[in-house]
């Protein structure tokens, strides 16, 4: 087994707004004293987790990342028969194992402070826990109560971690590590503003626009740099190898093929990428983002992003002694290489 896996990946996206800020502006970030849009990694890696390719993949295998399972648990209660004023406490016992509590309301009365992602066990547990005081109609036990976890298969769970401030006990460490995607090249925010028509308006008195608004894009070739820890992946699979080869197949091709789906509907965004380095093996791990902090110019930007990054890599290697034990690459613009090879390659290193 390799103790780590590393992807360097370039994917060119057309004017787009793939994740967007409080202003609903493309997110940006100053590299190199130059202005880059950015995919931010939480967006990313939501992308990717309630992907169609993930949910096929790992069907009874995901978690839920959730506020609100205690008001599920509070609307169960009351379908099953128990009185509003027991279905509310044992709702709030029951969601007060995974966070801390916000005050009672009407709209959400057992509802959590933050978004805990629960495994596809505790959600069993709490299931049965429902349905137990539902038949038996007596308060539930500390015993009953012990709903978290420890030991779990939550796919997406093992890759990206958890976090409970209220039972740190139960926290898992993220076996995955996603950086910002950044344009490689220079990039501008620009400003679309459009008109829609009234289908129904005839022109006779009103003949302005039925609705006016404005928002912004951008375009530009994204690297994206992520690296696994596998060894923790393994870990906090339980030790299932082929599992957790499984799981880094799957997020190498999600991270090549599906999209952010912000504005998708307006800009079409769908891209796959162009170029992936692929590489493992043992020692630190490190990204080549250095290679874009003076930006592409370029009117053909992808051949030169990739001369930039195997530039860098090349360069780190001379200094550093080589940095990983084996790669892989594939390279749309000289047809080289193949998603199919770089997925089996990264499937071993669990093994």
């Amino acid at each position: 087994m390799s103790r780590f896996v590393q992807l360097h990946i370039l994917t060119p996206y057309h004017p787009s707004n793939l994740n967007r800020d409080d202003l609903n502006r493309p997110k940006t970030a100053y590299m190199g004293e130059a202005l880059r849009l950015r995919v931010s990694s939480q967006s990313l890696k939501r992308a990717w987790r309630t992907s169609e390719l993930f949910q096929q993949s790992f069907s009874g295998s995901l978690g839920v990342r959730t506020k609100e399972l205690g008001k599920g648990i509070y609307d169960e209660l009351l379908a099953g028969g128990v009185a509003e004023k027991k279905a509310l406490a044992w709702s709030r016992a029951m969601a007060g194992k995974f966070g801390k509590l916000k005050k009672e309301t009407d709209k959400n009365p057992a509802e959590i402070e933050q978004l805990c992602f629960v495994t596809p066990e505790e959600k069993e547990a709490v299931k049965a826990l429902t349905q137990k005081l539902i038949e038996t109609g007596e308060d539930p036990s500390d015993e009953d109560l012990m709903l978290l976890r420890k030991s779990a298969t939550a796919v997406d769970v093992a890759m990206f971690g958890r976090m409970l401030a209220s039972d740190p006990v139960y926290n898992v460490e993220a076996a995955v590590q996603v950086a910002h995607a950044v344009t490689v090249n220079q990039a501008t925010v620009e400003d679309d503003f459009f008109t829609a028509v009234d289908d129904l308006n005839q022109g006779i008195e009103d003949v302005g626009a039925g609705h006016m608004g404005e928002f912004e894009f951008g375009s530009g070739v994204f690297y994206l740099y992520i690296c696994c820890d596998c060894a923790q992946l393994k870990k906090n699979l339980n030790g299932d190898a082929i599992l957790a080869g499984r799981a880094l197949a799957a997020l190498a091709e999600a991270a090549a093929t599906v999209a952010p789906g912000g504005k998708q509907a307006s800009f079409a965004s769908r891209s796959y990428a162009q170029y992936i380095l692929a590489e493992k093996g043992d020692k630190q791990p490190r990204s080549l983002a250095a290679a874009f902090f003076k930006p592409v110019k370029h009117n053909d930007p992808v051949p030169e992003a990739i001369k930039a990054l195997c530039s860098m890599r090349g360069q780190m290697d001379a200094c550093y002694g080589p940095l990983a034990q084996d790669t892989r690459q594939m390279c749309v613009p000289r047809a080289e290489g193949s998603l199919a090879d770089i997925l089996a390659f990264i499937k071993e290193a669990a093994l």
